[in-house]
């Protein structure tokens, strides 16, 4: 068993920005030559996200409408109090989301279901570049 490290950047928007990353992890994970392991896929920092979809319009629309009716944009935050950057909301929905997901991987793919997909979630109020850490773990 050994293990890979790899990193790539990806260009958000900000606001709820759903990006399906899924494409680029199974590029690292037919490179790094596993056939069996799993992959963890991690987001460093406090206002973006990792999970699984279905990346499709009318489902991204209808997970950004369920979070703003979680976690609403506009109430107030005793973060924003403190630091008056106005992101309360993209932190508290960061960490109900998490900054890391693993996933199987069998046969050199990644298990995932028919229409999963993975993603990041950016929440923050202003567009970034981040970077998605993929760390493999196989034979």
């Amino acid at each position: 068993m050994a293990i890979v490290n790899e990193r790539f950047s990806i260009s958000t928007q900000g606001e709820c920005d759903v990006v399906d990353i899924t494409a680029e992890v199974q590029k690292r994970v037919e490179a790094s030559g596993y056939r069996r392991g799993a992959v963890t896929v991690h987001i460093p920092g406090s206002t973006g996200a990792v999970t699984t979809m279905e990346f499709e319009p009318g489902l991204v629309a209808d997970f950004r409408a369920a979070i703003e009716r979680m976690v609403p944009k506009d109430i107030p935050y005793a973060h924003d109090a403190r630091w008056r950057d106005n992101n309360g909301y993209a932190h508290v929905r960061a960490a109900m989301l998490g900054p890391s997901l693993t996933v199987p991987v069998a046969d050199g793919r990644l298990v995932l279901g028919t229409w999963q997909q993975i993603v990041v979630v950016d929440f923050d109020n202003r567009a970034r570049s981040r970077t998605v850490y993929v760390q493999i773990i196989g034979e």
